[in-house]
């Protein structure tokens, strides 16, 4: 086992935390805590806790925008994040307040994504981190992150609402802080990536979809976008449509699913923590849940790979399918500005990219026979 040297936090003054507050054109600073102190719940006590997350690419997709049916679509490609996922966000400001308040062990339940964040997190803070996973329901890339990090994995026999449960259990009963997405501290930290879409785009879209396991990034997104307009760096607020696994649908429901089931294991959650600031963040922008089978997930997964090079995991792809089943039932206008927001990496989880049947094309080495196989032009 590796040695951890105890964390020690840095303070962060009200003048240095003045001094990290900049444009998005200057894009110098780079973390959240230090982007957007003046909107996040830190102060001179805070360490200055960081793996650099944030600033995430906000990429025009054309062609993928010809696919789903909209004029004008931008990806946050959350995938960039250190851990390769959104969790990141969240996770810095949650440790970093587990810290200041004299926690020196982490915990969470996890599909996969928050365990990698939260071993990423406490490892590089120098605390302890535990994490409790559905048994055989998480990617093996996911996994390995929080392994590699020298968290303290334990499998429960059960699935990740009842590992949940255990959690809060163990937080409210013994010296460990819930690092989940119940943890305020954790949706203040992803208010963040709906700054940066206004910060790049000028205003907030129209419409941003993504996808909703236990619902706390929806909260979070529509909380920030909330924030923007009050501080009058935007000025509307976005519809949102929030995609749920069609095996793994209580919020379209209205019903918890005892036993979700879906290829998209980041949402793979049947009875959301976050289940009503996520209904009350979808309600009142006007937008809806939608149900999104797993053959439409993956054919949106294959989609934006194929037509935009980019690599996420399955579950992120289902906002993009959801998006484009509205557009293509009339609710949502083929003039409007889209974001959807693709929470994970597809490194995560990358046995859903390669098919039990792939074998790679074998050939001898010879050129003129490769070209021939190809069909390649010959230079004129």
């Amino acid at each position: 086992m590796p040695v951890r040297i105890p964390y020690q936090p840095l303070s962060m003054r009200s003048g240095e935390l003045e001094a990290t507050r900049v444009s998005a054109d200057q894009r110098t600073v780079r973390g959240v805590l230090a982007r957007y102190a003046e909107f996040l719940p830190i102060s001179d006590a805070t360490p200055a806790l960081s793996l650099a997350e944030g600033d995430t690419p906000l990429l025009p997709a054309p062609r993928l925008a010809q696919w789903v049916g909209v004029d004008d679509l931008h990806l946050k490609y959350e995938g960039a994040n250190p851990t390769g996922s959104f969790k990141d966000r969240g996770m810095v400001v949650a440790v970093a307040k587990a810290i200041e308040a004299g926690s020196t062990t982490i915990i969470c339940a996890s599909t996969g994504n928050t365990s990698a964040s939260a071993a990423a997190y406490a490892a590089r803070a120098g605390i302890k981190a535990v994490v409790l996973l559905p048994a055989g329901k998480v990617a093996r890339g996911k996994l390995a992150q929080a392994v590699v990090a020298g968290a303290t994995v334990v499998t429960l026999d059960g699935n990740f609402d009842q590992a949940l449960a255990v959690a809060r259990d163990l937080a409210r009963d013994y010296r460990v802080a819930l690092v989940n997405s119940v943890n305020p501290h954790r949706i203040a930290g992803q208010t963040t990536a709906a700054f940066e879409v206004c910060d790049v785009l000028g205003d907030a879209p129209e419409v941003v979809a993504l996808p909703v396991g236990n619902g706390g990034n929806v909260t979070a997104y529509s909380e920030g976008f909330r924030i923007y307009k009050a501080a009058s760096r935007s000025t509307r607020m976005p519809l949102f449509i929030g995609a749920q696994a069609a095996g793994a649908a209580p919020l379209v429901h209205g019903a918890p699913v005892e036993h979700p089931e879906t290829v998209a294991t980041a949402i793979r959650i049947g009875n959301p923590a976050s289940w009503t600031s996520a209904v009350n963040a979808v309600r009142s922008s006007g937008g809806e849940f939608s149900a999104v089978t797993d053959d439409a997930i993956l054919q949106a997964y294959h989609a934006v790979a194929e037509l935009e090079g980019v690599f996420c995991e399955p579950a992120s792809a289902a906002g993009i399918a959801a998006l484009r089943i509205a557009v293509r039932a009339g609710r949502v206008a083929s003039q409007t500005q889209a974001v959807c927001v693709l929470t994970g990496n597809g490194l995560k989880d990358p046995d859903r990219a390669m098919p039990e049947s792939f074998s790679a094309m074998a050939l001898s080495p010879d050129a003129a026979a490769l070209a021939d196989r190809l069909a390649l032009a010959p230079r004129s």
